[in-house]
C-alpha cells in the first residue's frame, strides 16, 4: 500500500530525458513515465535494456554525469578509441532515420533510396523489384523496422512461400531486432491450441511470417484480412498477380488475397520481386493496381502517369548500384563513395554428353510408346488426348534426366490422369513445360509425375526394369561427364552446386558422385523431401563437414526447391545445370542463388549440361537458353517471355519425336516445319521482350529520390554512427590493445581472442557462440558486410563489433575494470598538428523528439555524440569549426609528454570546464535545428507528417572525454 509519506517522496517531478541514478547505474527518463512510474533506459543503452521504476520503492534521484578525472590520462589512439566505441554503440541516434542506430547490418547507401521513397508516403505503398542480389530483403527490413520503430506501424506480416518463411524469420530476428512467429500449415495447429476462446492468432502475434499458400484458403483467408497487421510485406509478389482467365487457380487465389489485403487503403504494402514484368502486361498492371489502383490504368508514357509511378516503384539493375555516389553523379566528395561487391560476371560453359546405345535404345522405345499412346488417345476424347500428352512430356523430361527418375516415372500414374477434363488435364500438367515450383503443393513433390499406366502396366515394368540397370557412369554418359567436369571444377577450388530437376535424379548423383571427387570434397543432396529448416541445417552441416581445411571442397547436389530465396553465396561459387530448365528464368534464379552480393569470387562459373542426341536438351538450349542470356548480359538483367511463348518450342519439339519414333537425334538434322515456325515466334518475343525492356529502363527508372538527397543523408548518417573504416581501426586498435593476437587475411583479418581479458570474452560468448569462446578458435573479422556464421563483419552493426564496443566503452567509463583499458576519457598530446594549445571535448547530447504520425504524436528521447573544441582556455576560448574538430582527433602524437606535466595541464582544464556550459549549450540548441531540418527534410513530401515535428535538446550535456593538443615545441 502507498502511504501518504511514500507519496511525498514521488513528488519529484522528473521528466523526459532527464538523467537519473537507480539501481546502482545512471538512466535516462523516457517519455512514457508518470508521476508513480518511471520508464528508464540505461544511459547509451538499448530500448531491449529499458526498465520500469517505481519510485515509492525504490531510491531515485537525480543524477550529473560524472566529468573524467585527472587519474584516467590515455594518448591520442585512447581518445579516438573512446569516440568510434561510443559512436558504434549508439542504439537510440537522434537522426531522422530511426531504426538505424539500432539494426545489426549496415546498409548500402543505394538501399536508403526505398528507404526514403517511403518516409514520404503517409500510407506507405511500393513495388521493389531491384535485380536479384541486390537486397530486396533488406530494402523491405529497413522500410519496416523504420515504420515500426517510429510508430507508423504496430504490427507486421510477411507474405512469403514456406520455404522461405524461417529465413524471413532469421534474417528479421537478426538483422532488425524484430521476432516474428511462423504461420505454416505444420505450424498452425499448435500455433491455435495456445489461444484463448475467440482470439485469432494474428492478433496474439504482432509480427507474423506466413506461407502465401497456407493463407489463401477459404479456411484461413478471412480470418486473416479481418486481422491482418497494418504492415504487410510480400514476397516473390509476381506469384500472386492473375493475368487473365489463363491463370493457375494458385495465383488467382493468391491475388483475390492480396486484393482484399490492399484494399485497406491505410494498410502500409511493401510488395517484393526480382520479375516484376513476366512478359504479360496484364499481369504487371495488375501487380501495379495493389500498389495504388490508379495505377493499373495510368498512361505510363505521360508525365503523369510516370510521376505517379516513381513515388511508388523501384527498378534498379546492378550496374545502377556497383558503385554508387560517385563524380559521375555530381559528387564532389569521394569518401561517400560507395562500391558494392557482386561478382563481375558469370562465365558460361555449355557442355555435351551422348547416350550410350542401351540408353538410346531405351529412349526410342519409350519414346515409341508414347507416341502410340498420344495417336490412340486422340481417336477417343480430347480429355485422354491431353491426358496422354502431359504424360508423354513426363515421361521424356524423366528419361533425359536420369535412369532413376524414368524408373519411377513409368511406375507411377500421371498427376493429369485424374483430371475429369482436357482443361482440367493442362492446368496439372502445364508445371512440367513451366517448370514452376512456387507453392506448397508443388514444394515436397517436385518428382516426376507419371505416365498414365491403366492398360500398359507390363509394357512400363520392362522400360522402368530396363531404367534401372542403366545407373552409374559406365551406361549413364551424363553422369559420368558431370564426374569428369566436377573434378575440373573442385580441382580449381569451386564449391559448385549442381541442380537436378527430379528428386529421384538429385538422390542418384548424390549417391553416385560420393566418394569419386577426392578424399576432402563432401557431398550432400538437399531436396523437397527435407522441410525448409531440414534444408537450411543440410546446407550448414555440409559446410561444417567441409572445415576450415582450404583444400576441403562441398559439393551440393540439389532440386529447385533452393533455386529461389535461399542465400548462398557465402558457401558455394559455381552452378551446373544437370538438368535443363524449359522456362529459363529458372535457370537465372539457380544461378542468383550464388551470384549476389556477399560472393567472394569476381567470376561466378555455370555449367550447363545437355545431350546433343536426345532430341530436346540442344534445341531447348539454342532456342531458350541462349538467348535468355545474351539479354541479360547486354541488359544486365533477366528478361522473360510469356511461358505459352516458350512452351511453343517445348511442345513442337516434342510433337515431332512422338510423331517421328525412333530418331530423336535428328531433330536437330531435320527441322520440322512445326518447331521452325514456332522457333521464329519466340525469337521475335525474346526481341520484342528486349527491347521492351530497353525502353523501361527509361520508362521506369528510379526518379523519386534525387542522387544529392542520398548523399546528404548518408553524411548525415556517417557523421553520427561513424564510418565503415573507422570502424575496422577500432577494431584492430581495440583488440590489439587488449592483448589479442590479430593475423591479416586477403580479405580482413583472424584475431585469436585467448589472452583477451575474461570480462571480453564473456560479452563476446553469446554473439560468437558459447563453443567457438570456450574452445578460444580465432574470429575472422571480414571486410565485407555479409558473412557467414562464425565470422565477424567489420561494420558497427555487427553483434560482435557492437559488443567490443561496448565492452570499451564501459571500460573506459568504469576505472574499476581489471586489465587493459584501451579507451582512457582524458589525453595531453604533443603533436605538430597544432600551433597553440587547442582542446578537444567529446560531448554527448540528449535530445526530446515529438515525432507526428498517423497513430498520433510519439514522445522519444536520443542521443548523440559530437566532438567540439577551442584554442586558449575556457575562460576565453575561441570555438573551432566542427570539420576542425573532427581533423583534430585524428592526429598522432609527435613527442612523448612528460607524466607530471601532464597531470598538472589536465588538471587546470578540467577546472575551467564549468566556463564552456553556456558555449555547449547553445551548440546543443543549434544541433536541436539541424535535427528538426534533418527530420522535416527526409518528409518534405508528406505535409500531415511534418506539422507538429519538434526536437528540443535537453540541458547538462555529458563531456565523456577531454584531450588537450599542445605544440612540439613549446608548452601550453
Amino acid at each position: 500500500m502507498i502511504t501518504k509519506e511514500m507519496m511525498t517522496s514521488m513528488t519529484i517531478a522528473f521528466t523526459a530525458g532527464d538523467l537519473v541514478s537507480a539501481r546502482g547505474r545512471d538512466w535516462v527518463v523516457l517519455p512514457e513515465s508518470a508521476a508513480d512510474m518511471l520508464v528508464l533506459r540505461p544511459l547509451g543503452g538499448a530500448d531491449d535494456d529499458i526498465a520500469a521504476v517505481f519510485p515509492a520503492f525504490e531510491d531515485v534521484h537525480s543524477a550529473r554525469f560524472a566529468p573524467p578525472s585527472v587519474d584516467d590520462l590515455g594518448d591520442a589512439l585512447a581518445a579516438g578509441l573512446l569516440r568510434s566505441a561510443l559512436r558504434i554503440g549508439f542504439r537510440s541516434g537522434a537522426g531522422p532515420f530511426r531504426a538505424l542506430a539500432g539494426i545489426a547490418v549496415e546498409p548500402r547507401a543505394y538501399q536508403l533510396v526505398p528507404l526514403m521513397m517511403a518516409l514520404r508516403q503517409q500510407t506507405v505503398r511500393m513495388l521493389i523489384s531491384d535485380d536479384v542480389g541486390i537486397g530486396k530483403t533488406i530494402e523491405a527490413g529497413l522500410i519496416a523496422s523504420e515504420l515500426l520503430a517510429q510508430g507508423s506501424a504496430q504490427r507486421l506480416a510477411v507474405l512469403c512461400a514456406p520455404a522461405l518463411a524461417e529465413q524471413w524469420q532469421d534474417e528479421l530476428r537478426t538483422k532488425f531486432g524484430i521476432d516474428a512467429e511462423l504461420v505454416l500449415a505444420s505450424t498452425v495447429a499448435k500455433l491455435e491450441r495456445r489461444l484463448d476462446l475467440g482470439q485469432s492468432l494474428f492478433d496474439k502475434h504482432p509480427n507474423v511470417i506466413v506461407s502465401t499458400d497456407f493463407i489463401k484458403s477459404t479456411r484461413h483467408r478471412d480470418d486473416f484480412v479481418r486481422h491482418c497487421p497494418d504492415l504487410v510485406i510480400v514476397d516473390e509478389a509476381h506469384t500472386c498477380v492473375a493475368a487473365d482467365e489463363r491463370t493457375s487457380a494458385q495465383n488467382q487465389l493468391r491475388y483475390e488475397l492480396l486484393q482484399r489485403v490492399a484494399a485497406d487503403g491505410e494498410r502500409h504494402l511493401l510488395l517484393v520481386t526480382a520479375t516484376p514484368h513476366s512478359g504479360k502486361e496484364s499481369a504487371f498492371r495488375n501487380l501495379l493496381g495493389l500498389v495504388r489502383p490508379e495505377l493499373a490504368t495510368v498512361n505510363l508514357d505521360s508525365d503523369a502517369g510516370r510521376r505517379l509511378l516513381a513515388a511508388h516503384f523501384v527498378h534498379r539493375k546492378r550496374a545502377d548500384v556497383r558503385q554508387f555516389l560517385t563524380k559521375k553523379d555530381g559528387l564532389s566528395d569521394d569518401s561517400l563513395r560507395e562500391d558494392t561487391e557482386f561478382p563481375v560476371d558469370r562465365e558460361f560453359k555449355d557442355e555435351t554428353y551422348l547416350l550410350s546405345p542401351a540408353y538410346r535404345a531405351l529412349l526410342e522405345d519409350a519414346i515409341a510408346y508414347a507416341g502410340e499412346r498420344v495417336t490412340n488417345a486422340r481417336d477417343r476424347s480430347k480429355r485422354d488426348a491431353r491426358i496422354a500428352w502431359w504424360s508423354a512430356i513426363a515421361l521424356l523430361r524423366s528419361l533425359v534426366s536420369s535412369p532413376r527418375a524414368a524408373a519411377q516415372t513409368l511406375r507411377t500414374r500421371s498427376a493429369a490422369a485424374i483430371a475429369s477434363t482436357a482443361e482440367e488435364a493442362d492446368r496439372l500438367g502445364a508445371p512440367l513445360t513451366s517448370d514452376a515450383s512456387d507453392n506448397d503443393a508443388l514444394e515436397g513433390l517436385d518428382v516426376a509425375p507419371g505416365a498414365e499406366i491403366e492398360d500398359a502396366g507390363a509394357r512400363l515394368a520392362e522400360l522402368a526394369d530396363r531404367a534401372e540397370q542403366l545407373e552409374g557412369p559406365d551406361e549413364d554418359l551424363k553422369l559420368a561427364s558431370l564426374v569428369k567436369h566436377l573434378k575440373a571444377l573442385v580441382k580449381k577450388g569451386y564449391h559448385p552446386i549442381v541442380f537436378c530437376r527430379y528428386i529421384p535424379t538429385a538422390e542418384y548423383v548424390a549417391e553416385h558422385l560420393d566418394g569419386k571427387l577426392g578424399k576432402k570434397t563432401v557431398v550432400r543432396a538437399v531436396t523437397g523431401t527435407l522441410s525448409p529448416q531440414q534444408r537450411l541445417q543440410r546446407i550448414e552441416e555440409l559446410a561444417e563437414d567441409a572445415g576450415d581445411d582450404p583444400a576441403a571442397r562441398r559439393v551440393l547436389v540439389a532440386t529447385d526447391c533452393l533455386s529461389e530465396g535461399v542465400n548462398l553465396q557465402h558457401h558455394f561459387d559455381a552452378v551446373v545445370h544437370y538438368d535443363l530448365a524449359w522456362n529459363p528464368t529458372r535457370h537465372d534464379q539457380r544461378e542468383g542463388r550464388v551470384d549476389r552480393f556477399g560472393q567472394k569470387r569476381d567470376i561466378v562459373r555455370v555449367i550447363t549440361l545437355y545431350g546433343s542426341d536426345n532430341g530436346i536438351d540442344g534445341k531447348v538450349l539454342e532456342v531458350l537458353i541462349k538467348k535468355h542470356r545474351q539479354i541479360w548480359k547486354t541488359l544486365g538483367i533477366s528478361v522473360s517471355v510469356p511461358d505459352a511463348t516458350s512452351s511453343g518450342v517445348t511442345d513442337a519439339i516434342v510433337e515431332w519425336l512422338l510423331m517421328h519414333t525412333g530418331t530423336p537425334q535428328q531433330v536437330g538434322l531435320f527441322e520440322p516445319e512445326e518447331l521452325k515456325s514456332r522457333t521464329a515466334a519466340v525469337e521475335a518475343e525474346w526481341q520484342s521482350a528486349e527491347e521492351r525492356e530497353k525502353a523501361s529502363r527509361s520508362r521506369f527508372a528510379q526518379r523519386a529520390i534525387h542522387i544529392d538527397e542520398v548523399a546528404r543523408e548518408v553524411a548525415a548518417i556517417r557523421d553520427t554512427l561513424g564510418r565503415s573504416g573507422e570502424t575496422t581501426s577500432f577494431v584492430r586498435q581495440a583488440l590489439s590493445g587488449l592483448e589479442a593476437v590479430l593475423r591479416d587475411d586477403a580479405d580482413g583479418f583472424t584475431a585469436d581472442l585467448s589472452g583477451t581479458p575474461a570480462g571480453l570474452r564473456d560479452v563476446l560468448a553469446p554473439v560468437l557462440g558459447g563453443d567457438a569462446v570456450e574452445q578460444r578458435r580465432p574470429v575472422p573479422f571480414r571486410a565485407t558486410a555479409a558473412v557467414a556464421r562464425g565470422e565477424a563483419a567489420l561494420v558497427r552493426t555487427d553483434p560482435v563489433i557492437n559488443a567490443l564496443a561496448g565492452y570499451v566503452l564501459n571500460a573506459a567509463l568504469d576505472a574499476k575494470v581489471d586489465g587493459p583499458r584501451p579507451a582512457r576519457r582524458c589525453g595531453v598530446i604533443r603533436t605538430r598538428g597544432v600551433d597553440t594549445r587547442t582542446t578537444l571535448l567529446l560531448v554527448r547530447y540528449r535530445f526530446h523528439l515529438t515525432l507526428p504520425s498517423r497513430a498520433g504524436e510519439r514522445q522519444l528521447v536520443a542521443e548523440d555524440a559530437r566532438l567540439v573544441a577551442f584554442q586558449g582556455s575556457p575562460s576565453n576560448a575561441t570555438w573551432l569549426a566542427g570539420e576542425d574538430a573532427l581533423r583534430l582527433a585524428d592526429l598522432a602524437a609527435d613527442e612523448n609528454t612528460n607524466p607530471a606535466f601532464g597531470e598538472s595541464t589536465m588538471k587546470r582544464a578540467l577546472e575551467g570546464l564549468p566556463a564552456t556550459e553556456g558555449h555547449l549549450t547553445a551548440y546543443g540548441q543549434e544541433l536541436a535545428a539541424e535535427l528538426l531540418a534533418s527530420h522535416r527534410r527526409v518528409r518534405s513530401a508528406s505535409g500531415e507528417i511534418v506539422r507538429g515535428m519538434s526536437v528540443t535538446a535537453q540541458k547538462d550535456a555529458d563531456i565523456l572525454g577531454i584531450y588537450v593538443y599542445l605544440p612540439v615545441s613549446g608548452a601550453a
